[in-house]
């Protein structure tokens, strides 16, 4: 049975399209959810006329993402952790963490939009990618520093604490 996409399918076609399908799912699913309609001359006309307002919306789109790329691209944000004296942290620092330190600095994204390859793990200057879209990149530079220890320099020597806690 062959039927007007009136959305974008996945495994079976974008709007506009006709496609041929069993009669089952077009009877079934395609039809009564609205994503297709039957291929006549007023429907065809229809939705190449919603077609071009929703290229016109992934333009629109495309052009904001690439805008918002360009503004993050280059940036710097320093994450702070605790880490042992060879540099390996007490932990991870993932998506979150990152886009937590770029919150703090006004730029806003999403988690889904970092692409680490693995949990960062040491300290150094990472070059993290932040992908908008399919060819929309960009790069952002991640410093994860030692975090500074508040109580590391206190004033009792360490063998009158331990001597205090033992009574």
């Amino acid at each position: 049975m062959k039927v007007l996409l009136r959305r974008n399918v996945s495994k079976l076609g974008k709007i506009g399209e006709v496609v041929d399908v069993k009669p089952g799912y077009a009877r079934n699913y395609l039809l009564p959810q609205q994503v297709a309609v039957q291929p006549t001359a007023a429907n065809i006309k229809s939705v190449e006329a919603d077609k071009a307002r929703y290229l016109d919306e992934l333009a629109r789109q495309r052009a904001d993402l690439e805008t918002r790329a360009a503004a993050i691209g280059g940036r710097e944000v320093t994450i702070s952790a605790r880490a042992n004296e060879e540099g390996n942290l007490y932990g991870s620092i993932g998506p979150a963490q990152i886009v937590a330190a770029m919150a703090a600095t006004g730029i806003f994204l999403d988690a889904g939009n970092i692409a680490l390859d693995s949990p960062i793990r040491r300290l150094d200057k990472y070059d993290v990618p932040v992908v908008f879209g399919e060819d929309i990149k960009a790069t952002i530079h991640v410093w994860v520093v030692r975090l500074a220890e508040q109580g590391a320099e206190s004033s009792s020597p360490p063998d009158q604490d331990k001597t205090q806690s033992a009574d």
